[in-house]
């Protein structure tokens, strides 16, 4: 039986002889539910379809993978090396065997997490072409996952998947929302990789805090001033973005800076501008 892909979002779902009869993720009022033409695929009809996986290093140990042409929500994948094993930072909706030996060549992985269910991908598909490695889950977004199996493990808090990497949840755009700590990155200065939380915003110096991208609303100002108080005490100068975008220097201070506008706005501080 195929495992099913939704073509919106690009998150798989459970092996059956039919489609499941609506993505409950593309249901949710954060995603877009206009989609023109089928909404299921699969992975041989992907690759039929002329769709490959691309891998490219951002800096030292750290590689972005995408899909091209451009498939479900588009995230670029992050693999994180450290000396102690690799992480899979949101896996993309679509894999083929050029993109599974290209991790395997950069000493494979061992363990992938997304950052909130938007980005699950096809994750169990990368854990099993991977070796079976254990797929994280946050504990608080259990009811989002469309497909389980025994590699899956659920996690609150904050875990430390590898010796060097750190996750720690922020909540906010999903409950279980995380982001990845790693202190190493950016020549010793520190890195976060980041979901839909803290996203990047275009000029790259700066940060949005929403609800929902594509049907935008906002998070309140007590979200944000609590999901900026989470990454206070982290140190890091660069946050590289699940959608390409990157603050190459400077991110902890742009998050706060942003944090501050943000909750200045939703506060009414500036209703005389509008």
């Amino acid at each position: 039986m195929p495992v099913w892909i939704c073509r919106s979002c690009g998150v798989e779902h459970a092996p059956a002889a039919d489609p499941p009869e609506e993505c409950a993720i593309c249901a949710d009022d954060r995603e877009d539910k206009l989609l023109e033409g089928p909404r299921w695929t699969t992975p041989d009809q992907l690759r039929d379809a002329g769709h490959e996986t691309r891998v490219e290093e951002l800096e030292p140990d750290l590689y972005g993978i995408r899909v091209v042409p451009r498939f479900g929500i588009g995230q670029r994948a992050l693999l994180v090396r450290t000396p102690e094993g690799n992480l899979l930072w949101d896996p993309t909706g679509y894999l083929d065997r050029s993109a599974v030996e290209r991790v395997r060549d950069l000493g494979g992985a061992d363990c992938i997490v997304a950052s909130h269910p938007h980005m699950y991908g096809v994750q169990i598909e990368w854990s099993r072409a991977l070796g079976g490695i254990p797929v994280l889950v946050a504990e608080a977004d259990r009811h989002w996952l469309q497909r389980s199996g025994p590699e899956v493990e659920y996690w609150t808090g904050r875990r430390r998947p590898l010796p060097g990497l750190t996750l720690h949840t922020l909540g906010g755009h999903f409950p279980g929302s995380a982001v990845v700590h790693w202190p190493a990155g950016a020549q010793g200065r520190g890195v976060l990789l980041s979901g839909d939380t803290l996203f990047v915003n275009p000029d790259r110096r700066t940060v949005a805090f929403m609800r929902s991208y594509v049907n935008p609303y906002p998070l309140s100002a007590a979200v944000v001033e609590r999901i900026a108080g989470a990454v206070g005490d982290l140190s890091f100068d660069r946050i590289y973005a699940n959608t390409g975008g990157v603050i190459d220097t400077g991110a902890r201070e742009a998050v706060h800076r942003s944090a501050r506008r943000h909750v200045a706005w939703v506060r009414g501080d500036h209703d005389d501008l509008t």
